[in-house]
């Protein structure tokens, strides 16, 4: 059979000729720049970007201060090796950086990818610290793809065909203070998002957080909050623990953290971490994890969001989408932390057709993994009330079109 070039072939069609992917896509929107809050495609067409890539684009496409951050570490050095042999100025700067702005509990940062493998060594490191096996989490959690992250994760119906995954783990109810008895001496760790992103942004009821944190403290189990999607200000504050003041023994980052670079971590004490020095040496390690240039934009990233208080005008913008959008007929519930909202239909609305009607608006929006009846608004923490007005008036114009379809 003679093989066709790929030079004779459209970008559409090499897609759908040789892209890996975890779901069936028969049309994807191809983009051909970023820019702020605004994806553009081929065709010319502008879309208001409100998913920000699940949380990664907090400051906005491309922005410059991470732009200029990239270039001249470019011009200095890329990959070298990142196992501790060699002083790499933006990885130590960041996680100075970094430790500047977290309790003293929390100095001590181990740099990896991805958020799968922030939580992949969590795990590892709470099991390291405790010699212990049982694994403790909450059911509609999402925590990553990998085969540990995927044992974490909360619903059966992205588990089941990967069986068998880790042993020894436990699935309890997301607020459920009653079952909090179930974390026991043998427990090594309860993984939790402090706000549950997946599920459709469920919020922690109040004391739920503290009374983990007494029960940890109590059998010697480690706390590990998941932040991937809520840290770097999406909640309101710069890290969403921060919201209940409960502080975990490892704190897991990533999404945001790296400016719209690959990057993510996974931090503790320094008293903790060294456990994974030795016994054996060698206990965690990545290739990749702590990219100079990730590094030098993740530092950048993280001094816009705090210099220009993004995380401080989240709450107020969350407001502005919240209470556009909470009297339209067709939404039964909002659920809000900050300027991350998962807005609830009616179980007569039909998603299907509000997400076409959407598009058509020139909006990019997401539904949630475990929650059918929910969308996602979560744009860059750096749109205008006025980029908040129009985008919210798309969404009520969407919602209108839909009731009367």
């Amino acid at each position: 059979m003679l093989k066709i070039s790929a030079r004779m072939l459209t970008n559409r069609q090499l897609f759908q000729l040789h892209m890996g992917l975890p779901s069936v896509v028969s049309d994807p929107l191809e983009i051909v720049k970023a820019e702020g809050i605004y994806l553009y495609d081929v065709s010319g067409d502008q879309y208001i970007d409100l998913v920000s890539g699940v949380s990664v684009s907090n400051v906005g496409h491309r922005h410059p201060m991470v732009l200029s951050a990239i270039s001249e570490q470019l011009e200095a050095y890329m990959h070298v090796m990142v196992y501790g042999k060699f002083l790499h100025s933006p990885q130590v700067k960041l996680a100075a950086r970094l430790a500047s702005v977290l309790p003293p509990a929390l100095q001590s940062v181990f740099f990896v990818n991805s958020g799968s493998e922030a939580i992949e060594g969590a795990l590892k490191l709470a099991k390291r610290l405790t010699n212990r096996t049982e694994l403790v989490s909450f059911r509609h959690a999402y925590h990553g793809g990998t085969a540990g992250a995927l044992s974490m994760m909360g619903h059966e119906r992205l588990k089941n065909a990967f069986r068998p995954l880790l042993p020894a783990t436990r699935l309890l109810d997301f607020n459920a203070v009653d079952q909090v008895h179930q974390i026991s001496s043998q427990t090594a760790a309860v993984l939790i998002e402090p706000v549950q992103a997946e599920a459709g942004i469920i919020l922690p009821e109040p004391g739920f957080l503290q009374a983990l944190r007494d029960r940890c403290d109590e059998t010697g189990a480690i706390l590990i909050f998941d932040e991937v999607q809520m840290g770097f200000g999406r909640s309101g504050k710069l890290f969403a623990f921060e919201k209940e003041a409960v502080i975990p023994d490892i704190l897991c980052l990533a999404k945001a953290m790296g400016g719209g670079m690959p990057l993510g971590a996974f931090i503790s004490s320094k008293e903790r971490m060294q456990a994974l020095a030795h016994h054996p040496e060698l206990g965690h390690i990545t290739t990749f994890g702590g990219h100079p240039v990730s590094c030098a934009a993740s530092l950048a990233a993280l001094e816009i969001i705090l210099d220009d208080e993004l995380h401080l005008k989240a709450e107020d913008k969350g407001r502005m989408y919240e209470d556009a959008l909470h009297d339209h007929a067709a939404i039964r519930q909002i659920r809000r932390s900050g300027l991350m909202l998962g807005i609830e239909l009616q179980p007569d609305i039909p998603m299907y057709e509000l997400m076409q009607q959407i598009f058509k608006q020139r909006l990019i929006v997401d539904q949630f993994l475990f929650n059918d009846q929910s969308f996602r608004i979560a744009p860059p923490l750096t749109i205008t009330h006025a980029e908040i007005e129009e985008s919210a008036g798309r969404i009520v114009q969407a919602l209108n079109l839909t009731i009367g379809s």
